[in-house]
């Protein structure tokens, strides 16, 4: 069956689509030896051989789908001149080509996705999921709840606005405090960045959650692959956040989720007592009044 190019180099693990467009328009990809720069094109991956930078492609059958700890002093890129250490370095078990969904910077660590999946990785990180991205940071000093506010409100980067943030204190210590920061965009060292502008010293900075995903008990270096519940979760990314609350009532929101039953057992009693004033009324020993 026919399908554009960029689908199928995305397919195949290579990257996302939209980055399979650039390698097209840059005419390093070939169909049965001819190079192609249309973004039209079609090609049929059961019968045509399909190359990037003259290497086929091979489109694995079974799509991998990678939760890993990036440890800090790892690339989350597929190469490097320098010769720096990959986040792909840490899964040569796998035996596949995978792909990280975004990035995480050098000195970050954390919950970081790859795949091999480009379809599914594009849809993760196309802006209009909102996939919020859940971060602890801890910073030098004390960290004021002005900048806090700050950063809820959104700050200025590059001349735009961020969106606005899910800002709290995890702990406070003599020297360095730690807060959670939630966003949703994917600006290039956003969460750092967002620091320096209300002129706050990152430390270190970890991020936690991905969506509905968390590390759990993982090690830095170590990883897991995602259940089909988690990829299909992930899938329609606004719909599992909207629920992910009810599953972790230690948070703000659920614990006042788990008070809002009682609120109506509340009021269903102010009024019974209420109505039971007034029925009561009749009874009072009042004389009857005097025609």
């Amino acid at each position: 069956m026919l399908e554009r190019l960029q689908k199928i180099i995305s397919a195949a693990g290579i990257t996302s689509r939209r980055a399979s467009e650039e390698l097209i328009l840059a005419g390093r990809v070939t169909v049965n030896g001819t190079v192609v720069t249309e973004l039209g094109s079609k090609a049929d991956p059961a019968s045509d051989t399909v190359a990037v930078d003259g290497k086929p492609l091979t489109i694995a059958a079974k799509k991998l789908y990678i939760l890993l700890y990036k440890p800090v002093g790892y690339l989350t890129t597929l190469d490097d001149p320098e010769g720096r250490p990959l986040v792909t370095d840490l899964l040569k078990e796998v035996g596949e080509r995978v792909y990280p969904v975004g990035r995480l910077d050098y000195n970050t660590e954390g919950l970081l996705l790859l795949t091999s999946d480009g379809e599914w990785a594009n849809q993760l990180m196309h802006p209009r999921h909102e996939v919020e991205k859940e971060y602890h940071v801890r910073v030098r000093g004390k960290v004021h709840k002005s900048q806090l506010d700050q950063l809820a409100g959104g700050v200025d980067i590059d001349g735009r606005k961020t969106a606005p943030a899910k800002v709290r204190m995890i702990k406070e210590g003599e020297q360095n405090d730690w807060f959670s920061i939630t966003i949703h965009e994917g600006r290039n060292r956003q969460v750092r960045r967002m620091c320096e502008a209300v002129s706050l010293s990152v430390v270190r900075l970890r991020r936690v959650r991905y969506g509905t995903l968390s590390m759990g008990a993982l090690q830095p270096g170590k990883f897991r692959m995602l259940t089909e519940a988690e990829v299909s979760g992930l899938r329609n990314p606004h719909q599992s956040q909207e629920s992910a609350p009810s599953k972790a009532p230690a948070r703000p929101k659920p614990a006042s989720a788990m008070r809002n039953p009682q609120r109506p057992a509340a009021g269903a009693h102010a009024q019974n007592t209420s109505s039971g004033k007034r029925a009561a009324a009749p009874n009072k020993n009042r004389s009857p009044r005097k025609p």
